[in-house]
């Protein structure tokens, strides 16, 4: 049971971290899009800063799953 719970924790780090990746991905394609809505026009920096943040997050926590799993137990664990 615990094996098959590390593995499952193992492949969300690595979607997580595909996420991640992704969303650096798409940015550069999505924001001209964005760019041409007159609503956004006024806050295109904190859209540009959030749109990073959620993939700085998403690569954070998906490495330090993977971290997590590969990593040997110590004594604390």
């Amino acid at each position: 049971m615990n094996d098959k719970k590390n593995r499952f924790q193992l492949v969300w780090g690595i979607m997580l971290a595909a996420a991640g990746l992704g969303v650096f991905y798409r940015i550069p394609q999505v924001m001209p899009k964005i760019e041409q809505i007159r609503q956004f026009s006024s806050g295109l920096f904190f859209i540009h800063l959030c749109l990073y943040l959620i993939g700085i997050l998403l690569l954070a926590g998906g490495s330090k799953k993977i971290m997590a799993f590969f990593r040997k137990p110590g004594k604390n664990d």
